[in-house]
Order: structure tokens, then C-alpha cells, then sequence
């Protein structure tokens, strides 16, 4: 009997030697005579235990981590192909108690799938939404979406359904879908771990979206720092070709739809979505003044959904188990899962799906573990290098995107970097104006001057120069780039700022140092 073994292909259990134990548990194996297949999965998204390998055994998948070259002889005399007890033994993954008191709703395959087979991905519920949605009026996809509360995991929260709604209304043709995976922000990984370990949920998602407004082309976007991820969406777009569900009649209907992956060049500009259709277009990416809206007047002028990686894989489930289902997660108006991305000075990171509510003291106690160092929690930010600079205070508020931006933060990607006593917040500052100034598009003033002028303000803060009035002068200009900015990269530039000028208003006031004479 074959005795199936996983091993992450995952990037993140790539770069801690995954390749090599996937090597070597195959020569172990073929020398002791034991009949075996290996599975390179998707991460489950516990970073730290990387490489997790899996065992399938009559009681179920029972994990091993983190293992290296050097434990897989030790291992194999332990008896992992039956589940054998060893120092690395975790027992059945889903019951790691990091796993089992997660939600999961559009990871829920990732990690557990062979990410190139269209047959496993079906085996576990793949494409049985867009099943439901091809018997469905293009406006009742449309209500679904919108009924379930879906809002985009990318940035803002924008409500999912009204963009698909604008777009299917606009009476031009044709019409695209295009997903942002340009996945830029400080600590996230949630883009990438999707795509590389369950990419056919977002060809079934997009698909949907497709259907849905009419549209019969799609376009990925994906930053050029993602490799594996795009070798894995090129493999599973000809795959999907291949088995009927991408070309002229998707799965045997009337509707069109193809998929195209687009690489970027490393600009962080590209995540905000007109400056992502220029560079799609060819064109240096540049902000577009609004209006028109993308789902206006969108990719070649042409009406155009938009949507994140997270906002359209999660559109499978909500039509395979109904908008009502999706709603019962959450709170507010923010309905359904937020893929949290745990990172920072944090002994157990990775990736945490839950309900929106949970908060931040959970995530980083429950999950994490607390700090790496031993040290106290000082600071967390949370929504990529332009999110607030939360303190203990505030370490109850729950994720929810309207009680993020009541504490003057955003949630943003849904990445959460955590921070000991020992960060210099003053520093964190400048480094966000520092990275505006840097990854500028340079279309508008605010923007392009006003994160230079705002690194020399703190600076001379810092510096002890007439504090009271760089102060001030740092208060007008964070309300200028919030104001005149014509994109969220400089409008949002003044939140990190603002917090820890707020919160830590002792690191913009140690003493200067004493002058001393030679």
C-alpha cells in the first residue's frame, strides 16, 4: 500500500530547506523498500513549523515539524509512515490547537490540496460554485456576492457586490476582470500562500466574477517577487484550459472566459488599482484622477472589476454554501473570515483565518505566542507601512474594519506586524515617510514632496530643533497629504505618523546629544 507523504512547496517552506527533505525522505524511503508518494502541498501557514511534513495514516493526516535533512532517517526508524511517535510528532495536523481554532472558509483547501491537481481540488469542493452560478441569471451572482457582505480583503473594505453591480450595468463591451496580486504590503503573505497552494479557487472565483458582468477575459497582476507563485498559476491556468474550465465555453456553457498572468516590476504604487491598469496597459504606473471609476471606464477604457486575490477566492464558497451561510461569520458590516497575516517579533507567525471580531491581544497571545524576544509587546501595526501604530491600550480592538477606523487605523491586507519595548517608534515614522517619498508614482505634490519634507520635519524633531514648531509644521503637512493626495499612498502616508506622534510622543523627545569639544 502507498503510503502518501506531504511536503510543502510553499515559498515560505521552500527557503528553510523543503526541496531537500522532499529529496531526501524519497531516498530514505526507495533504500528501505517502503512504497511511498510524495505531495508537494501548500503551506497550512504555520511559518514556524516549517517544513511541515504530513503523513497519511488510517487515523488521518498526522504532522511533523519543523524537519530538517538530518530527522528524516531518525523518523523513518520512529515509524512516520504509521504515524510513529518522535520529538517532532504534532499528532493530527488539525488538531495543532493554532489550526483547530481557526475558521476557515477560503483557505480551507490550502495546505491540504495537491495545488496542480484539478482532480484533488474537485475531490475537495472545487468548482461546485461555479456550477451554481451557471445556472444562474448574471444578476443573481451578483445579489449573492452582495448579500454575503463581501468586502475587498485588499484595502479600503469596498463592498464586492456593488463594484460587480456597476460594472455589470455599464452598457460598454467588452469588459474585464482584473486581480490585484501585487501584494506589496509589510508582513503579508497571504496572497502568495493562496496562490501557490490553492490557485484553482481564484481561476474558479475569477471565472465567477466573469460570468457574472459579462466580462471574457481576465488578468492577474502579480509582483515579480513571487516566482513560485507564478510557475504554480501558469501550470493550474493551462490545467483549467485543458479540463474545459477556461476558453470558449467554460465548463460546457455559453460563457467565454480566459485568464492571462501579467508580471510587475516591483513598484508599490501598482497595489493602488489605477496605477496596477496603467502597467497593465504598458504604461508606467501612474495614478488616474477619479472619476471615472475602474468599473466605468476601467483596463483600455473599458468597464473593469478590480478586485483583490483574497476578495475573489473567496467568491467559491459564498455561492457553493449561500450568501446566508457567509454572513453568519463576523460582525458589523463586516461579514465573513479576514485571513490574518501574523508577523513581526512574534514566536509563532503565520496565517490565521478567522471571523471578523477577534482581537488584537488574542491574535498575538492565543496565536502567537507572544514576542520572540521575551520582551514585552510595545507597539503592532497593523494594515501594511501605512497602518497605525497600535499600544497595549488598544490591543482590544477587535479586527473589524469600522472598529479599526474608529482607533484612527485601517485593516488593510489583514497584516498584523508586532513590535517588543525595544522599537524606536520616532524611527517607524520616518520610515513611512521615508518609503512614501521613495515609492512615489510622482504625480501629484503631496505626495512626491510632502513624505521628503515630512523625513527632514522629523528629523530635525528628533534633532531637538525648535520642537514645538516642527511639530506643528508635521501636523500641517500630515493634513495636506491626507487631503491632497490624489492616491491612498500619500493620503494614508500621515496614519503610522499620527499614531506615534500620538501614542509614543516620548521617542520625538530624548534629549539632543551634549556637544563635546576635542
Amino acid at each position: 500500500m502507498t503510503t502518501r507523504i506531504y511536503v510543502p512547496r510553499d515559498a515560505a517552506a521552500l527557503s528553510v530547506g523543503a526541496d531537500d527533505v522532499a529529496t531526501r525522505i524519497a531516498a530514505e524511503a526507495a533504500a528501505r523498500g517502503d512504497d511511498i508518494a510524495i505531495v508537494r502541498n501548500g503551506s497550512r501557514g504555520m511559518c514556524w513549523l516549517e517544513p511541515l511534513v504530513e503523513v497519511e495514516t488510517a487515523e488521518g493526516r498526522v504532522a511533523y515539524g519543523p524537519v530538517s535533512v538530518d530527522d528524516v532517517a531518525r523518523l523513518f526508524d520512529a515509524g512516520i509512515l504509521e504515524g510513529g511517535a518522535d520529538t517532532l510528532y504534532l499528532g493530527p495536523t488539525e488538531a495543532i490547537p493554532y489550526f483547530a481554532r481557526q475558521q476557515r472558509l477560503t483557505f480551507a483547501r490550502c495546505g491540504v490540496v495537491d495545488p496542480l491537481s484539478i482532480e484533488d481540488y474537485r475531490a475537495h469542493g472545487g468548482y461546485e460554485g461555479l456550477q451554481r452560478a451557471l445556472s444562474m441569471a448574471r444578476e443573481e451572482i451578483v445579489a449573492e456576492v452582495t448579500d454575503s457582505g463581501l468586502r475587498g480583503r485588499g484595502g479600503a473594505g469596498f463592498p464586492t457586490g456593488i463594484k460587480w453591480q456597476t460594472v455589470l450595468d455599464a452598457p460598454a463591451e467588452p469588459k474585464y476582470i482584473v486581480c490585484n496580486a501585487d501584494e506589496g504590503d509589510s508582513g503579508t503573505f497571504a496572497d502568495r500562500m493562496l496562490m501557490e497552494g490553492d490557485p484553482f479557487t481564484l481561476i474558479e472565483g475569477m471565472t465567477m466574477a466573469g460570468v457574472a458582468v459579462g466580462a471574457t477575459v481576465g488578468y492577474i497582476y502579480l509582483r515579480s517577487e513571487y516566482p513560485h507563485a507564478h510557475r504554480t498559476l501558469r501550470e493550474a491556468i493551462t490545467t483549467a484550459r485543458e479540463h474545459g474550465y477556461l476558453g470558449p465555453s467554460v465548463a460546457g456553457s455559453a460563457h467565454p472566459f480566459d485568464i492571462e498572468v501579467r508580471l510587475g516590476a516591483g513598484a508599490y504604487i501598482c497595489g493602488e488599482e489605477t496605477a496596477l491598469l496603467e502597467s497593465l496597459e504598458g504604461r508606467r504606473g501612474l495614478i488616474r484622477p477619479r472619476p471615472p471609476l475602474p468599473a466605468v471606464s476601467g483596463l483600455f477604457g473599458q468597464p473593469t472589476v478590480v478586485n483583490n486575490v483574497l476578495s475573489l477566492a473567496t467568491v467559491p464558497v459564498i455561492l457553493e454554501r449561500g450568501a446566508e451561510a457567509y454572513r453568519e461569520f463576523g460582525m458589523g458590516r463586516s461579514r465573513g473570515t479576514q485571513p490574518v497575516q501574523l508577523a513581526g517579533n512574534v514566536k509563532r507567525g503565520g496565517l490565521i483565518e478567522l471571523a471578523f471580531g477577534v482581537t488584537l491581544r488574542e491574535l498575538i497571545e492565543n496565536y502567537g505566542g507572544g514576542t520572540a524576544s521575551g520582551r514585552p509587546v510595545r507597539a503592532v501595526q497593523v494594515g501594511g507601512p501605512l497602518g497605525a501604530y497600535f499600544p497595549d491600550s488598544l490591543l482590544d480592538t477587535p479586527l473589524d474594519y469600522e472598529a479599526i477606523a474608529a482607533a484612527d487605523g485601517l485593516l488593510g491586507h489583514g497584516g498584523v506586524v508586532v513590535f517588543d519595548d525595544t522599537v524606536d517608534l520616532a524611527s517607524q515614522a520616518r520610515f513611512a515617510m521615508a518609503f512614501c517619498a521613495f515609492e512615489s508614482c510622482g504625480k501629484c505634490t503631496p505626495c512626491r514632496i510632502g513624505a521628503t519634507r515630512g523625513v527632514e520635519v522629523i528629523d530635525r524633531i528628533v534633532a531637538g530643533e525648535e520642537r514645538t514648531a516642527n511639530l506643528e509644521l508635521l501636523d500641517d503637512l500630515n493634513d495636506l497629504m491626507t487631503k491632497a493626495s490624489l492616491c491612498a499612498l500619500g493620503g494614508l502616508t500621515p496614519i503610522p505618523v499620527r499614531s506615534a506622534l500620538q501614542h509614543f510622543p516620548e521617542d520625538f523627545s530624548r534629549p539632543a546629544p551634549v556637544a563635546t569639544t576635542g
